[in-house]
């Protein structure tokens, strides 16, 4: 990276960084690259079925404000060339080749739904090069999910202006209006947008979540093998992956820290984006 590039990263935000590539292991990877160009690099994990441009700025370029923080599509996602892989496993296996094509040797993750299962295979496989974990409205082996049925129900309000409105969001007023506020946010973008490729990410996406959770771990093998800092949270109302999975996985982790943020859904990180942020910010500079 050079200085100019350390300039312009550090200067860009979510809305403005240019998507940038590298190529390995048949897969050209797309990603932008927010904060100061020294630190631990804080690698965002995404959604099912999100791109680089389904996360909120609000959280971010927050994040990003004092230290580096990439995001990117994995194998198949929007820019990002390749095939989607239909399991956790393999997606945690691109993840790391991307990882080590910007020459990472320590990273911290946010894994978010999917992107959390994708995280805690990575930091279970690989625990020398991660250093803290932050998992967000996901699920351990063997957890809770209702995906389909309630991405029906979220489809079924037509009247929604995007589905990420009932998906994402409780009923309330609050929520509500904090839905709203999040979908201005991440539509502020207007160049250079990610792409949404559909079924063929979101069938193999939605695959690998429901196998996930069927596949049982009755002694939690696999969150047993994470000894890094962990930061789980989730929203009190969560309908896709309900809040008693980070129970379970605050209960089974060795080193795990618990939140849960209140009248919120799936979303909860980006309804209380400022605390959200605040809180992260300590986990991760503790």
């Amino acid at each position: 990276m050079t200085n100019l590039d350390a300039a312009t990263s550090e200067r860009a935000t979510l809305e403005t960084a240019p998507t940038r590539y590298v190529e390995g292991g048949g897969i050209r990877f797309a990603y932008r690259r927010l904060g100061p160009s020294t630190g631990t690099p804080l690698v965002l994990l995404q959604h099912f079925s999100g791109n680089i441009d389904a996360w909120d700025p609000a959280v971010v370029n927050a994040l990003a404000s004092d230290r580096p923080v990439i995001a990117f599509d994995n194998a198949g996602v929007g820019r990002s060339t390749g095939k989607t892989p239909d399991n956790v496993a393999a997606m945690a296996h691109d993840a790391v080749t991307f990882l080590d094509l910007l020459g990472f040797s320590k990273v911290d993750l946010l894994g978010y739904s999917l992107g959390g299962c994708v995280a805690q295979q990575i930091a279970a496989e690989h625990g020398s090069l991660v250093r803290k974990l932050i998992l967000v409205g996901t699920a351990p082996q063997g957890g809770e999910e209702h995906l389909l049925a309630v991405l029906e129900e979220a489809f079924s309000h037509t009247e929604a202006p995007d589905p990420r409105l009932p998906l994402f969001f409780t009923r309330s007023a609050a929520s509500q209006a904090a839905g709203r506020a999040f979908l201005d946010r991440v539509y502020a973008r207007k160049e250079d947008r990610d792409s949404d490729n559909g079924s063929a990410v979101t069938d193999p996406q939605a695959k690998a979540l429901i196998t996930w959770c069927a596949t049982t771990d009755p002694g939690h093998a696999l969150l047993r093998a994470i000894e890094q800092p962990s930061l789980v949270v989730s929203g009190s109302h969560d309908t896709m992956l309900p809040a008693g999975n980070a129970y379970a996985m605050f209960k089974a982790m060795s080193n795990a820290e618990l939140i849960l943020y209140p009248d919120s859904g799936h979303g909860a990180l980006f309804q209380h984006h400022s605390l959200f942020v605040s809180q992260a910010r300590a986990f991760l500079d503790a």
